[in-house]
């Protein structure tokens, strides 16, 4: 079996000490997998990617990334993890409406080391905007948007990318080619939990996990990574 990128031990999310989130998710990812998250509104899905993004913190369980266990680190040292290890692509693009497509791509850049406009152009150009550089959010189409998020996400490197939705805003021609740039990505050996209510995009994923009421009710698939190992 191939070593862990993500591994959660009774996961648990509560607000106002009672609703419960996330109730105990217990969840394995093997490196370069694509695990794909299903559910109701409401079930935990999104709850779920911001802890393993380390966009939030557990109330209670355990959870490693990468070998560490980010429920033990500070603010800043989340902050600086989530900059070295975990990529990031919303629903919402949040990109600076002020900045062109290559600027805010350096931004991300710049807010892990140095910004290099040459790395920010190679990773728009891999995303198929490479006539766009210098266009501002609001010069792009739904789509091109997206993709600018898919080529921030990928500037440094990440072993883990996480997707909420990244298909929920666009229309049928730029759905198809986020998701061959998630094929891509998967490919490449990147790990992939990708949140999604659309069945065509769980259908890509190595493996489907089914929530519900912050449990993991349903398990589905079972396909051979690289090199002939298993997820389980």
């Amino acid at each position: 079996m191939m070593s862990a990128v993500v591994r959660a031990e009774g996961l648990t999310k509560r607000y106002n000490g009672r609703v419960h989130a996330l109730a105990g998710v217990d969840l394995t990812v093997a490196r370069g997998e694509w695990l794909g998250v299903m559910g109701p509104s409401g079930s935990g899905k999104t709850t779920l990617l911001n802890l393993i993004g380390c966009l939030d913190r557990p109330s209670a369980g355990r959870l490693l990334i990468a070998g560490d266990d980010v429920t033990t680190l500070s603010q800043a040292e989340l902050v600086r993890f989530r900059r070295n290890h975990i990529g990031l692509i919303f629903q919402q693009f949040h990109l600076i409406p002020y900045l062109t497509a290559l600027e805010n791509v350096m931004l991300a850049q710049y807010f892990h080391s140095l910004a290099d406009e040459a790395e920010a152009r190679v990773a728009l150009e891999r995303v198929g905007l490479g006539e766009r550089l210098h266009h501002l959010p609001a010069q792009l189409s739904g789509g091109e948007q997206q993709r600018v998020c898919i080529a921030r996400a990928l500037i440094n490197q990440p072993s883990l990318i996480l997707a909420d939705e990244p298909t929920g805003n666009l229309d049928q021609a730029n759905e198809e080619r986020v998701m061959d740039l998630l094929r891509e990505l998967h490919a490449a050996g990147h790990a992939l939990i990708v949140v999604t209510h659309d069945p065509a995009i769980g259908d890509l994923a190595d493996r489907l996990i089914y929530l519900d009421h912050g449990r993991v009710v349903r398990e589905q698939g079972l396909r051979p990574l690289a090199g002939g190992a298993l997820v389980r």
